[in-house]
């Protein structure tokens, strides 16, 4: 299970997310990004944030360490906005805790030239997840010390909001991904995905996240639904894999056409 620690501080809330997640202290003197089980979205975006996060640390991403975090909600009497106060209060109790990269600057594809491996596999990685998250809008991407961190996989695993139509083999749509235009071939990516590595994943997740899951009888039965979702998609067959052929630029001039719309649409 991730490691347990207690909050000691909110320091300031991040706006740029609908969960309105904030900065806090924790007693092991960290900081971190936390996302609030109170928040809107519910609990399910949590379990996303941990099940992906782990994943793309056993395959090699960069991703922030994650904590749990108990929240006093006293903890936010002080603070003079009601929202978060009401948001804080309803998360007492365990949330998530998300390493603070002091200093990391958001990811612009043609400042940083991505690889086109490195490009092929996060795209890879996204499509086995059902990441709807990684746009040029959006590419929830960080640079931190000259590396490329993956953050804010809420958005992933969406299948869990009705379990019912969940379907492994759903092809996933890269044509408004971050690196569509600068990757290699899906096709030659060899991420090892095992059952062990999906179980780990899933072990990390409270209980209390998952109890009570509609047509589940326990946490574990859910935890065994999603290691057979992600294993049927990642050793089964992969027609869920999206055709790039016409994203990729394939002459210079049309890499820096690419690169400049990023930046004015931003």
């Amino acid at each position: 299970m991730l490691e347990e620690i207690v909050a000691t501080r909110y320091v300031t809330p991040l706006r740029e997310g609908g969960s309105l997640p904030g900065v806090m202290e924790g007693d092991d003197l960290g900081t971190y990004v936390v996302k609030f089980r109170g928040a809107g979205q519910g609990r399910r975006v949590l379990v996303a944030e941990i099940i992906c996060a782990e994943l793309a640390r056993g395959l090699g991403f960069r991703t922030p360490e994650l904590k749990i975090v108990d929240l006093d909600p006293r903890l936010g009497l002080r603070e003079p906005d009601e929202e978060i106060q009401d948001l804080l209060s309803a998360s007492e109790g365990r949330n998530l805790a998300i390493d603070f990269l002091p200093g990391a600057l958001g990811f612009d594809p043609p400042v940083w030239n991505p690889d086109p491996a490195f490009a092929a596999r996060l795209i890879w990685f996204d499509a086995l997840i059902h990441n709807v998250d990684r746009s040029w809008r959006n590419p929830n991407l960080l640079v931190w010390h000259d590396r490329i961190w993956l953050i804010d996989h809420g958005a992933a695993l969406w299948f869990h909001h009705n379990w019912r139509t969940a379907d492994p083999q759903r092809p996933y749509d890269a044509s408004d991904h971050v690196m569509a235009p600068y990757a290699g071939d899906l096709t030659e990516v060899s991420l090892n995905v095992t059952r062990d590595l999906l179980a780990h994943a899933v072990a990390q997740v409270p209980d209390e996240w998952l109890a009570d899951e509609p047509g589940f009888a326990t946490p574990d039965e859910v935890r065994q639904a999603y290691v057979t979702h992600l294993d049927a998609r990642a050793n089964g067959p992969r027609t869920w894999l999206p055709d790039l052929t016409a994203t990729r630029p394939t002459t210079p001039a049309q890499r820096t056409t690419i690169g400049g719309f990023w930046r004015a649409a931003r």
